[in-house]
């Protein structure tokens, strides 16, 4: 096990100490080996806190100012404890960080365990108060029940036949998959599965499956497929993707944060130059021009053409005039006629 070193190592020790005093003041005459236990720490770190915690105290630091304690033997016993007489309690920050984690671990669909994660939650909600807020109500992104319809087909064994959105291409297909497992990644679901069709292990976005049927036949995963290595993101940028370059101005820096980029760098005019790597420049398209003004390609020329073509097929689409009403005749009485059949039409 690595120990912390540095700016962390105080850290933790400080914590530790801030909660040594009240543990002690709560337990007077209790035995060393057994506050060790309890705070989880070795005997000797347990004697260095507390010789540290003999020269701390309250401002002035003279000998009435400073923490003061007896010891019988490998016994001790908080004497004058300088106002650090409470532990330490949560910000409003790290309790609403541990409220929202805990939430979001008890929505997943299929854990283990659940009860577990209730319960501690009910105790950080319990200990936190008012520093908690509001009630916190997490949802996942995507269907719940076909989360679990699809960690049940990974379970069986099945293969599966989905109809599948396909968001870098703008296309839905059908595949039949063979389920690895269920993943949550970035707080989204996703299906890791052998795709018949690609040849090849493929992440499916649970909220893009727009159809799920399970098939008799058993999956066939081959043996040479692996699984996905733990990731915060789906999109892993790889060094045989295209590079595509972005002037990017104050309102799209955002994507700078929601996308994995090769470099950033900061013009003189103020504006970003963004370079990333994307699945295909049919979906680069697509990004940029729903950014509109804050975002202009600057590389490859090929996006640089296609991004112009589309503006430019838009513009025309707006230039064009509209199409002159069809004229409609009064009917005449006493015959009848469509109510919708416009002038000269047989």
């Amino acid at each position: 096990m690595t120990k912390p070193t540095g700016s962390r190592a105080s850290a933790d020790r400080l914590a530790r100490l801030l909660n040594l005093v009240p543990y002690l003041l709560a337990r007077p005459g209790v035995e060393i080996a057994q506050a060790a236990a309890d705070l989880g720490t070795t005997d000797r770190q347990l004697r260095e806190d507390l010789e540290l915690l003999w020269v701390c105290g309250l401002p002035g630091y003279g000998p009435g100012d400073l923490i003061d304690m007896a010891f019988d033997g490998d016994r001790v016993t908080i004497t004058y404890d300088a106002g650090i007489d409470r532990p330490l309690r949560l910000t409003p920050d790290e309790a609403l960080a541990l409220v929202v984690a805990l939430r979001m671990l008890a929505e997943t669909p299929g854990l283990a365990g659940r009860d577990a994660v209730e319960r501690a939650l009910a105790k950080i909600e319990d200990a936190a108060g008012e520093l908690a807020g509001a009630p916190v109500a997490v949802r996942l992104a995507g269907d719940p029940e076909r989360l679990d319809r699809l960690r049940t087909a990974a379970q069986s064994g099945r293969a599966v036949r989905i109809t599948y959105y396909t968001a870098t291409r703008d296309e839905t297909t059908e595949r039949t998959v063979d389920p690895i497992r269920v993943l949550m990644i970035g707080g989204r679901g996703y299906l890791e599965a052998w795709c018949r069709r690609a040849d090849a292990v493929r992440l499916f976005r649970a909220d893009r499956i727009d159809a799920l049927v399970e098939l008799d036949e058993p999956a066939a995963v081959p043996p040479q497929a692996g699984r996905a290595e733990p990731r915060e993101t789906a999109f892993q940028p790889t060094a045989d993707l295209p590079v595509v370059t972005l002037r990017v101005g104050r309102g799209g820096r955002w994507i700078t944060e929601y996308y994995p980029c090769d470099r950033v760098e900061v013009e003189p005019t103020g504006d970003w130059l963004v370079t990333l790597r994307v699945t295909d420049l049919a979906w680069a398209r697509r990004f940029v021009l729903s950014l509109g003004a804050d975002v202009t390609v600057t590389a490859p020329a090929e996006l640089v053409a296609q991004v112009h073509a589309a503006a430019a097929q838009a513009l025309a689409a707006y230039a064009a005039p509209a199409p002159e009403p069809a004229a409609y005749a009064d009917p005449v009485p006493g015959q009848e006629t469509s109510a919708a059949a416009p002038v000269g039409t047989g």
